[in-house]
């Protein structure tokens, strides 16, 4: 095989991963909140705070967007591609904005209004997933002309927004106290993918995937634990 037949090939394997990815992140996110959403967003007996349908919303157009822009590369449309990215950078901007001020609400919402004493400790969670979703976008937009980099990284940050479905799956499924490892789990079928195509894993991988695990792992420490200091840190966030 010549040398650019095998460029050819691997540009080939590249745009169809990243699709069939979207796909993947889609079907985790509809199976994990279908297990909550009527109770939750449909026919709640209490009514959720109207910011919890903005942020469903949006989370939705952003997987949608993520959709149709591998749809876009992988029938080689990268024009368009470009063109519309513009939206994406402007959605991807506004989705921490709107997930912080989501978590901090409905924090509010389930201390007062569902009485949940572990409300304010849990809201680690959802702030976590902000900060990891927020600085890998950030790197992607930075490094939006280089590919190889941008489209990585784009992965790592819609992998990090899977959090909350995976934390809605079954505990027959995946255990509540583990669902980071669904997260982590997509993330190396990208290190999975590199290693077929380009026999090596990338430094995107190399660098993203263990902070995501150290985070991951505090958070979750601090979730079940509930260490003074992030009680402290918390109630400040709140007050």
């Amino acid at each position: 095989m010549s040398r650019q037949a095998a460029k050819s090939r691997a540009e080939s394997w590249d745009q169809h991963f990243y699709f069939f990815m979207s796909l993947l992140i889609a079907v985790v996110v509809v199976y994990g909140f279908s297990q909550t959403i009527d109770m939750n967003l449909i026919h709640p007996t209490i009514p959720r705070p109207f910011l919890l349908y903005v942020h469903a919303a949006v989370f939705t157009g952003w997987l949608l967007f993520f959709i149709l822009q591998s749809a876009l590369v992988r029938t080689h449309n990268v024009r368009i591609h470009r063109t519309i990215g513009w939206f994406g950078i402007a959605m991807g901007v506004g989705i921490p904005v709107l997930g912080v001020a989501t978590a901090l609400t409905m924090t509010r919402f389930d201390m007062v209004q569902l009485h949940n004493p572990t409300a304010n400790t849990d809201m680690i969670v959802p702030l976590f997933d902000m900060v990891a979703f927020a600085s890998t976008f950030a790197l992607a937009i930075y490094w939006r002309k280089k590919p190889e980099l941008h489209r990585r990284l784009i992965l790592v940050a819609t992998c990090a927004l899977t959090a909350a479905g995976f934390g809605r799956f079954p505990a027959w499924i995946l255990p509540n106290i583990v669902f980071y490892a669904g997260v982590d789990l997509l993330i190396l079928l990208g290190v999975l993918h590199d290693l077929i195509v380009n026999k090596k894993i990338h430094a995107v991988y190399r660098c993203v995937l263990p902070a995501f695990v150290a985070g991951q792992t505090v958070v979750m420490y601090a979730a079940v634990q509930k260490p003074a200091l992030w009680v402290k840190i918390a109630h400040a966030l709140l007050s």
